[in-house]
């Protein structure tokens, strides 16, 4: 019965432990600034939103190993609430966001990628740390309850299209 109760408290910790070190116990902080203006590649994606890491990737090797063009952030637009939308009816837009040094490049690929350009204008914006796919989890826990809140408390509409911007180099998830 002992080795229960410490096998129990031992996971407890190493539970504790791995939250904490992907920013769990961190507070987000909401706020709304101008935003936008980045060049993507995307593929549309209809079904549950836990295709977008592999649809990413793939974009990401194809621009990579077939023109030489590296990105260093994926993102995903989601267009449905996965509370209110059933899995397979969720539409998304996943790919790479390209960076200015290579839009020239990617002139020359038309007709190969679908393109488009992130409207800029003022978001309602909150980050958190990428430190690996659980960051990813750790992040949806802890960062749609903050702009949930924060659209109540400022009665901004809960309708709209949701950015994810994963920023390698950076380590931070974007949200807005």
């Amino acid at each position: 019965m002992k080795i229960v109760g410490i096998g129990i408290i031992a996971l407890m910790l190493l539970v504790f432990i791995i939250y904490a070190y992907y920013d769990g116990f961190k507070k987000v902080t909401v706020h709304v600034a101008k935003q936008g203006g980045e060049t993507i590649v995307y593929e549309d994606v209809r079904g549950d939103y836990k295709q977008t890491p592999i649809v990413s990737d793939t974009i990401y090797h194809s621009l990579l190993d077939k023109h030489k063009i590296e990105t260093y952030k994926g993102v995903g637009l989601f267009y449905d609430n996965p509370q209110k939308v059933e899995k397979s009816h969720l539409r998304s837009k996943v790919g790479c966001v390209i960076e200015d040094s290579d839009t020239a490049k990617l002139a020359e690929l038309s007709g190969q990628y679908k393109t488009m350009t992130l409207e800029e204008k003022e978001y309602i914006i909150a980050e958190f740390p990428f430190k690996g796919k659980m960051s990813v989890f750790v992040g949806l826990m802890k960062v749609y309850p903050a702009i949930g809140q924060f659209i109540k408390d400022n009665q901004y509409s809960e309708n709209g299209i949701v950015t994810e911007i994963f920023d390698v180099h950076n380590s931070k998830i974007y949200y807005r």
